[in-house]
């Protein structure tokens, strides 16, 4: 085994009795179950990890990553994070949160190809499309690449708050809270964007559901 390998298992022996010097009980009570109140829908960045950035502790975030934090409808991996989060751990707050730097809002900005990534970065791209006039009115490059991260966390939100599984919780009387951060690598402070939805009337009328309940 490599040297990085074996150290990987010595941090994780090293962790486990940091954990238990301060709590004998914290494995134990860990193995109960979870009651999170936030589900994060987050990139899969390496360099922007969900608990250590609210303060959190294990239990305390129920977390979905993918490329760019995206929202996207017909993805059965979000969908079941979001089911199970919404309907099961019965969350009160769900966050999308992007960060300054995305590697895949970069891409989408791009035209290089990058392999079969290229086809999840379309789904990016379309949002760059739907605000093209905008973006495309900023000359410097960073301001741009920076607006583009925020308007494509808008853009999740909202798709988020178009879901079935969100607007049913919504109409149960489910209290449920969607926000759109942003996640500053080069000082680790967020930006709240201020989007936030908590019923479908905030929707356009043809994404508004009613149910059967």
């Amino acid at each position: 085994m490599s040297q990085f390998y074996k150290q990987l298992l010595e941090n994780n022996k090293k962790w486990v009795e940091s954990q238990l010097a301060l709590d004998s009980n914290f494995f134990k009570d860990l193995a109960k179950g979870q009651n999170p109140q936030l589900l994060w829908i987050g990139c899969s960045d390496s360099r922007v990890p969900a608990n250590e950035i609210v303060g959190g502790k294990p239990g305390d975030v129920f977390v979905h990553r993918n490329i760019a934090n995206m929202v996207v409808h017909s993805d059965m991996n979000m969908l079941s994070v979001l089911d199970y989060a919404v309907n099961v751990l019965k969350v009160n707050h769900v966050i999308v949160c992007g960060h300054y730097g995305c590697g895949g809002v970069k891409a989408a900005m791009e035209n290089n190809s990058i392999g079969i990534i290229d086809n999840w970065i379309r789904h990016i791209k379309d949002v760059y499309r739907l605000h093209k006039k905008e973006l495309d009115a900023i000359e410097d490059k960073k301001e741009r690449f920076n607006k583009f991260v925020e308007t494509n966390v808008r853009e999740q939100v909202l798709d988020l708050a178009k879901t079935s599984i969100v607007q049913a919780a919504w109409q149960k009387g489910q209290e449920v809270t969607l926000h759109g951060w942003v996640y500053g690598l080069n000082d680790g402070y967020v930006t709240d964007l201020n989007v936030n939805f908590s019923s479908n009337k905030d929707l356009d009328a043809v994404h508004q559901l009613y149910f059967d309940i």
